[in-house]
């Protein structure tokens, strides 16, 4: 108890000194567990087929907020980077990114063939990055550009493949207007983390800034994209129910 208690004052005491890191933790950690919450209790204002959607945007960040938890511990009695904490937290939210996409599209007619896809591409960007971040300096371009083409091709399907196809075929301004953000969220949010990798020792951007402030972006970026990923599927299944419901009405 007594050990507990000395490991959270000590946390309590980095983030009221204001490290800038061990506060983007916390943050980090709160933001993800509220959400978790709200998407949870959310599922109840949407139609059936929407519900799976909401459900899995709190996965995601429940899930999150478990390793934020445990990463913001790991830092703040190690003061080091929670690289094994933070791949585990991806290998699991980001293939449920995918099914996001999926899950948004199917009710317009998306395929079990393109779910396939996006999750291999997912994990194939993950595990090549995590082998290119703790094998060595010699060996983390030639990994990181594979995983950059699993980063690629995830692009490649929300611009031009079966997921844009479907939601330019939708007739639906909602799903229009969500790919739209999730497009941002893709090029711009999801951009930080080959960038992080790349600013790795030996990497292309070696020295393009501390290796010590990768952390700050990437749990800004984590928050952003995991909630604001949320948001958006929200956002799509709250304004189809209420065109179906207004359609049932009339």
């Amino acid at each position: 108890m007594n050990v507990v208690l000395t490991a959270e004052l000590v946390g309590l005491e980095k983030i009221i000194n204001s490290d800038p890191v061990a506060i983007t933790f916390f943050i980090g950690y709160m933001a993800m567990f509220a959400s978790a919450i709200f998407f949870l209790v959310e599922r109840g204002s949407v139609d059936g087929k929407w519900k799976t959607s909401l459900l899995v945007s709190a996965l995601i960040t429940g899930i999150a907020a478990v390793h934020y938890y445990y990463m913001r511990d790991f830092y703040l009695e190690t003061g080091q980077s929670p690289t094994a904490f933070r791949y585990v937290d991806w290998t699991l939210t980001v293939p449920l990114m995918c099914v996001e996409f999926y899950l948004l599209t199917k009710p317009f007619g998306a395929k079990g063939s393109t779910l396939f896809k996006l999750i291999l591409a997912s994990l194939i960007m993950l595990v090549t990055g995590f082998i290119g971040e703790t094998s060595g300096i010699e060996n983390n371009v030639m990994w990181g550009i594979l995983s950059t083409l699993g980063y690629l091709y995830i692009v490649y399907e929300v611009f031009a493949g079966d997921v844009a196809k479907l939601a330019k075929t939708s007739q639906s301004p909602a799903l229009s207007n969500a790919m739209f953000l999730l497009k941002i969220f893709i090029t711009l949010g999801w951009s930080i983390y080959p960038i992080g990798y790349m600013v790795l020792p030996g990497n292309l951007l070696s020295g393009a800034f501390e290796v010590s402030s990768i952390d700050l972006f990437y749990n800004l970026a984590d928050a952003i994209n995991k909630i604001g990923f949320g948001l958006v599927i929200y956002s799509v299944a709250i304004a189809e129910t209420a065109k179906n419901r207004k359609a049932v009405a009339a």
